[in-house]
């Protein structure tokens, strides 16, 4: 079984990476938490990763720091949620704010995640109550850099059509983001643009 690799990244796209170990190149499939995180193509990564092995095929899940892991093995580990959907998950909550939200019973911000409903999201909350660390509230810190407005746009549809929203809806959850005040940030924005998509 995998469980980490240390290597250079080879392609890097919102839902998956490509990382060349020694000559060979593992595709690892991540959580936009994840990606975040990520240098560009030609930088040294380090990934936490869960193997999962099927009949039909072995799939790497890797990811920036334990606590993800942590979570998307708990995840998995829950009747009817399966590797797809826990990465869904992480992608539209960040690890330490799912933590918090679990150990508070917030019902409402679980099912504010894109593709979770009420019965997934009770059910996350009552199977993991007790099975995840105690996270203490942090102020967010804000990412380094503002990108440019066009390019911004670009990326966030680039990043939503990869998780496979429609065009449509993509465009316009991203044009809405873009409208909100605060800070121009791919992350954040992205986040802003998933939570039209929830609505």
């Amino acid at each position: 079984m995998i469980a980490f690799l240390r290597g250079r990244l080879l392609e890097k796209h919102p839902n998956r990476l490509v990382v060349d170990v020694h000559g060979v190149g593992y595709e690892v499939f991540i959580p936009l938490s994840t990606f975040y995180r990520m240098p560009d193509a030609g930088g040294e990564v380090s990934l936490r990763v869960h193997t999962h092995v099927r009949e039909d095929a072995i799939a790497l899940f890797g990811f920036a720091n334990p606590l993800e892991l942590k979570i998307f093995e708990r995840l998995i580990a829950i009747n009817g949620i399966g590797p797809k959907l826990a990465l869904a998950v992480l992608s539209g909550i960040d690890a330490s704010e799912l933590a918090l939200a679990v150990q508070r019973g917030d019902i409402a911000r679980l099912t504010a995640i894109p593709g979770v409903g009420k019965r997934t999201a009770e059910r996350i909350e009552l199977e993991l109550k007790d099975r995840l660390p105690v996270v203490v509230a942090v102020e967010a810190q804000p990412a380094a850099g503002v990108a440019d407005q066009a390019d911004l746009r670009a990326d966030l549809l680039s990043a939503l059509l990869n998780l496979g929203y429609h065009r449509a809806f993509a465009e316009k959850a991203v044009a809405a983001a873009l409208k909100l005040p605060g800070e121009t940030t791919f992350e954040r924005r992205l986040k802003q643009a998933l939570q039209e998509l929830a609505k």
